[in-house]
């Protein structure tokens, strides 16, 4: 392609940041920008080529590289990383029929996101410069996996951000409003049309059952949504207790737990904070408890107000931890580094007044891969923690 065809010139900022190999080049390190969203070659001021991107003009994030180099990329490339993201993932042979196929960037395929819950598949796309090719990726999919359809969840933030329109709709089959799935050797409910993310939180899998395994006596789980922590802890203790400020999510979990005929179960809908200050007041004591709040740090501005929120329902979790107790506890929030995480941890243990063992530090599923040099690929946080006294 001749360096009069359409490109996006970069500055000598959006240079240096590309040269960092992050694929994200924001509109304020660029000189010029095509005006319609696509895949483009990235160039300097002289008509120099130096990759190919996922280009729109419109988004703060103007550019979404996808190779380096002068050899063109386009739709093949997509298709070939597709491929690509699903061989890794039949490598990985999971213990579920419900886990993340895509995982945009980590993949070489930036905005795209592709869920799998049983024989259905959940798409979720947030670059306008790849919704053209959407069709032959959807076609590539239904081609290796047979799903029985495919559902389209484009009603994220980012797609708004992109100027796309947000609407959720199936491409092909049919995509009910439930899914039975299976996570190792529990059932739930995934809610493809209106559940969290596409339908159910499949990042945390691997930490929902490394908590299971050392589960016992009186438990509980906070921010429990449609339990899917609780899945793995009802079966190993003597009673639970879930809690979540919402009457709906909690009757999902009651109807997932339900599902796998555990009935030791306590619903008490209630925001976390209040419940909690109640259960120290009464002297309440737990042999396990989980503890995955929301992403209270979705800006880099909040992250002072989360420390303190992730600090004080940490605090109040630890006074009641038996000794020898276990308790998983998590962070969701991206601008809470993990140096942030632990440190939050440290100090909610000392004014506990608690010494506290680290048994495992983990992050998300491998489903959901870190890639090095992009740090948005790494977010959750995952602590194992065990009171010694």
């Amino acid at each position: 392609m001749s360096s009069t065809e359409p490109a996006a010139v970069l500055s000598p900022r959006g240079l240096e940041r590309l040269r960092t190999r992050h694929p994200w080049i924001y509109r304020s390190d660029t000189r010029e920008l095509p005006e319609t969203p696509g895949i483009y070659p990235v160039r300097d001021t002289r008509g120099r080529t130096y990759g190919w991107a996922l280009v729109n003009a419109r988004s703060e994030i103007s550019l979404r590289m996808l190779s380096y180099g002068e050899a063109p990329a386009g739709q093949e490339t997509l298709l070939a990383r597709l491929q690509a993201a699903l061989d890794y993932r039949d490598a990985l042979a999971p213990d579920a029929d419900s886990y993340r196929l895509v995982h945009g960037e980590a993949d070489g395929l930036p905005g795209l996101v592709i869920d799998r819950y049983a024989d259905y598949l959940v798409v979720q796309n947030g670059s306008a410069a790849l919704e053209p090719h959407l069709e032959a990726l959807v076609d590539a999919l239904v081609q290796r996996l047979n799903p029985k359809g495919v559902l389209a969840r484009f009603d994220n933030r980012s797609r708004t951000l992109e100027g796309l329109e947000t609407d959720v709709f199936v491409l092909r089959g049919e995509v009910p409003e439930e899914v039975e799935c299976r996570e190792a050797d529990v059932r739930y409910f995934a809610r493809p049309y209106s559940g969290q993310k596409t339908g159910a939180f499949l990042d945390q899998r691997l930490n929902r059952q490394r908590l299971g395994s050392v589960a016992r006596g009186r438990a509980i789980d906070v921010f429990s949504y449609h339990g899917s922590f609780a899945l793995h802890l009802a079966g190993k203790v003597d009673h639970l207790e879930c809690v979540d400020v919402s009457a709906p999510a909690l009757e999902g979990a009651r109807k997932n737990l339900e599902l796998n005929g555990f009935d030791r179960v306590t619903y008490t809908v209630a925001n976390a904070f209040d419940r909690l200050r109640e259960l120290e007041r009464e002297g309440a004591v737990f042999d396990t408890i989980s503890l995955d709040p929301p992403a209270f740090a979705k800006r880099r501005a909040d992250l002072g107000n989360a420390y303190g929120a992730y600090k004080e329902l940490n605090l109040r979790c630890l006074k009641m931890l038996a000794p020898g107790g276990y308790m998983g506890s998590a962070s969701c929030s991206f601008h809470v580094s993990d140096a942030d995480f632990y440190l939050m941890l440290a100090d909610a243990a000392r004014d506990a007044g608690r010494r506290v063992r680290i048994i495992a530090r983990e992050g998300q599923a491998p489903d959901h891969p870190e890639v090095l040099g992009i740090p948005e690929t790494r977010y959750l946080k995952f602590a194992l923690l065990q009171a010694i006294d």
